[in-house]
């Protein structure tokens, strides 16, 4: 007898955070959540391999510009076939939010300097840079933002994209016994500790990149 894996949810008493929340919900100070961004391939393999860069450009100032909504992830880079592009799967630590709802906002473009780490556009604000109307967030510190995942990508790249991600996170973020404080999984953010290594391993249901401690994963094949 066969059985075919779809993937599990578990619940932990604890008072770790949980990584989804809906486009439309503030997102809470301090939480860790599951964003997307757009880019090239090889882009793509820049950010996997030394991580964000600030952009200068856009309607909040500096910073990483993604969103909870993959399909507005999806829309870019704006200047490339629709094929082409590549959408990243990543865990954001969000801070301290701002939220910036209108043009011409007050501190649309200087809640960096304000002790915000995360300007947060909600969906159907009406601002006019986001004609779409989707949900947009800009985090002002790259180290802020792992890679996780590859959610969208060309045929040819996609697996040599997915492995880049998961030799990436591999590699440990602080050293046992460095007396630095303890990390979170990038992938079930979970905390990590001492002596107690997580097992981060590719899915052989779908493929995708997990850690056995996640409390919910669904493969998507």
């Amino acid at each position: 007898m066969s059985l075919q894996f779809f993937g599990w949810e578990v619940t932990y008493d604890d008072d770790s955070p949980r990584l989804e929340l809906g486009a439309s919900q503030e997102p809470k100070d301090r939480g860790v959540y599951t964003m997307y961004h757009g880019t090239t391939v090889a882009n793509a393999r820049l950010i996997i391999a030394n991580g964000f860069k600030q952009s200068t450009k856009g309607m909040l100032g500096n910073g990483v510009y993604v969103s909870r909504n993959r399909k507005k992830a999806e829309r870019y880079p704006l200047n490339i076939n629709a094929a082409d592009r590549v959408v990243l799967k990543l865990h954001v630590r969000v801070g301290r939010v701002k939220r910036i709802d209108k043009d011409n906002h007050p501190m649309q473009y200087t809640w960096s300097t304000q002790g915000y780490d995360t300007a947060w556009v909600p969906p159907n604000c009406g601002m006019k840079a986001v004609p779409s109307g989707l949900e947009e967030d800009c985090v002002f510190d790259p180290s802020r933002i792992t890679v996780v995942d590859i959610a969208q990508a060309p045929n040819t790249d996609l697996e040599p994209l997915k492995q880049l991600v998961a030799n990436s996170l591999i590699k440990p973020k602080a050293a046992a016994g460095s007396g630095a404080a303890a990390a979170d999984c990038s992938l079930c953010n979970r905390k990590l500790q001492q002596n107690s290594a997580h097992v981060k391993q590719t899915c052989w249901g779908c493929g995708q990149n997990i850690c056995t401690l996640m409390t919910k994963h669904v493969c998507t094949n």
